[in-house]
């Protein structure tokens, strides 16, 4: 099936980002897409003073919108950070999914926030604005199962072990990774969680700019079960595609039984929730 990953130019206008961003969905249905996804944050600048101007409930303005394009294209559109969520007076990072009904598949909120301070070159606290979700997301499709994850989820190998444990083939994370993390780790980290569990790999990140208070790093990438970097985009806003090859991902583990040879009697990873 077709993925198809959109990095998108973030303005301060949320209108436009939710114009642009569903044009640029029905752009990618036409080009034969099945699954879509947008970068974090997609209709809001990113960056702990904005999160509580642009938040709202869900169902709400941004929701409806992606739940009518998904239905409107027959897709599965995985909705970034598609908003700043609000919920009983608290605020996550809030990664949707809508079926090509429309549904709601799943509300993935981010698990790991990002508190970080690299002397000299970024200081950033989510905490300050942000709660912490505590589960875990997966949603069906015909295809294969997807696990979802949201920017720094990805730093975090358990989390994606958890997903492979339950039987996921493709792992999609919605990310904004800045110009200090992004040139050392973007890649290096998608790679790694490929060919730990032997599955798809897909990061989806706004589009540079250099104007912006956060600064994203771009480069929307989709690795294979084998490490290997299949579809990556630079810094501007555009549409990557990708054929993702699920006979390729069984031949790998055939080839390469590593989840049947894990050594359970001695370790293991276990969701506690």
């Amino acid at each position: 099936f077709r993925l198809a990953l959109i990095q998108l130019h973030v303005s301060a206008v949320k209108s436009d980002n939710l114009q642009r961003a569903c044009g640029l969905v029905r752009e990618a249905s036409a080009k034969g897409a099945k699954v879509v996804a947008l970068p974090e944050c997609f209709n809001s600048p990113y960056g702990t003073q904005y999160f509580k101007e642009y938040a709202e409930k869900i169902p709400g303005e941004s929701t409806k919108k992606l739940s009518e394009v998904a239905k409107e294209c027959s897709i599965y559109l995985v909705g970034g950070r598609s908003i700043p969520e609000e919920d009983g007076g608290k605020l996550y990072n809030t990664c949707t999914v809508f079926g090509p009904d429309g549904a709601m598949l799943a509300k993935h909120r981010k698990v790991h926030l990002f508190d970080i301070n690299i002397p000299g070159k970024i200081q950033f606290k989510e905490s300050e604005t942000l709660s912490a979700g505590n589960s875990f997301s997966v949603f069906d499709t015909p295809y294969c199962k997807v696990g979802l994850g949201i920017c720094y989820d990805i730093r975090f190998a358990e989390m994606a072990q958890i997903y492979g444990q339950k039987g996921c083939q493709l792992l999609i994370y919605p990310g904004a990774f800045n110009l200090t993390t992004g040139p050392a780790h973007w890649e290096l980290l998608q790679r790694g969680r490929a060919v730990d569990n032997q599955v798809y790999v897909a990061a989806v990140s706004p589009a540079r700019d250099e104007k912006a208070s956060y600064v994203a790093w771009g480069h929307s990438t989709v690795v294979n079960p084998w490490g290997e970097v299949i579809a990556k985009a630079g810094a501007e806003e555009t549409v990557i595609y990708t054929d993702i090859d699920l006979k390729k991902l069984a031949e790998i583990r055939q080839q390469i039984p590593i989840l049947s040879q894990k050594r359970c009697d001695l370790y293991g990873i276990e969701m506690k929730n």
